[in-house]
């Protein structure tokens, strides 16, 4: 069956995209369960970050699982889908930690949108990214899917790639800034726990800040209202225990408040 396999790991939330047999492909109860990552991580001020992966290593996610759209006989179902799909989306884009994609393989249509949607993206050589559904089903993207690709790809390179219904190479993505790292398969897990921990050694409201501040930014461009950010982090027990262990030369152990 398929499924969003949860583990905690200390402060780290992993999330697995399971779906035997189908590459990892997203079903309607796996979108379920994606929805639910934003208010598990908001609910819990110990965790630091979230790890996306696609189960076995042969695929993050082939898009979403085709067998679903035999259901569909008219136009306003593909609306609805591409609405909840885009609440997915949206959940994610709000989690208030990093959220980190560890790409193996294809990460394809929704595929392609979760890895979009996530802070930092760590991919195998033989990674491949892209939506060919002009190619593949006939059917489109939506804005918010578009909106996210020119973000994080270029507008010139996400139309170029969807209108020519080809896949980006890991390292074509990394150029482009989707990717953060390439890495080997045989390293793989090493660097991931090494980027992990680094992460999670950081100040946890600097990070939040900045995802949120991000977030406003990209909507409403460099005039963004973010005084109200500011003041928490600088009004912050944190930040004043780091300019103190900062001055003596000391390592300090961020407490998130």
């Amino acid at each position: 069956m398929s499924s969003v396999e949860l583990e905690r790991d200390g402060p780290i939330l992993r999330a697995t995209l399971s779906n035997p047999g189908r590459r990892n492909a997203i079903t309607w109860p796996m979108y379920d369960a994606l929805e639910q990552l934003e208010p598990t991580v908001a609910g819990d001020r110990g965790i630091r970050v979230v790890v996306l992966r696609g189960a076995g290593g042969e695929a993050f996610a082939a898009g979403t699982d085709i067998r679903q759209f035999t259901e569909f006989t008219i136009g306003a179902q593909g609306v609805d889908y591409e609405h909840r799909v885009g609440r997915v989306l949206a959940s994610l884009l709000r989690i208030r930690v990093p959220v980190v994609a560890v790409v193996e393989g294809p990460a394809v249509g929704a595929g392609l949108a979760l890895a979009a949607c996530s802070d930092l993206v760590v991919a195998t050589p033989d990674a491949v990214f892209g939506a060919p559904v002009a190619r593949t089903l006939g059917n489109t993207l939506p804005p918010v899917v578009l909106a996210r690709l020119f973000q994080r790809l270029g507008a010139g390179r996400t139309m170029a790639m969807v209108l020519s219904a080809r896949l980006l190479s890991a390292t074509e993505a990394a150029a482009a800034g989707l990717v953060s790292d390439v890495v080997e398969r045989a390293p793989l897990d090493e660097h991931v726990d090494e980027l992990l921990a680094r992460i999670c050694a950081n100040a946890p409201l600097t990070l939040e800040s900045l995802k949120e501040i991000e977030r406003r930014v990209l909507r409403d461009g460099a005039d963004a209202a973010a005084d109200d950010v500011l003041a928490a982090v600088y009004g912050s027990h944190d930040f004043r225990a780091g300019v103190a262990a900062f001055l003596r030369h000391e390592r300090i152990e961020w407490e998130g408040r």
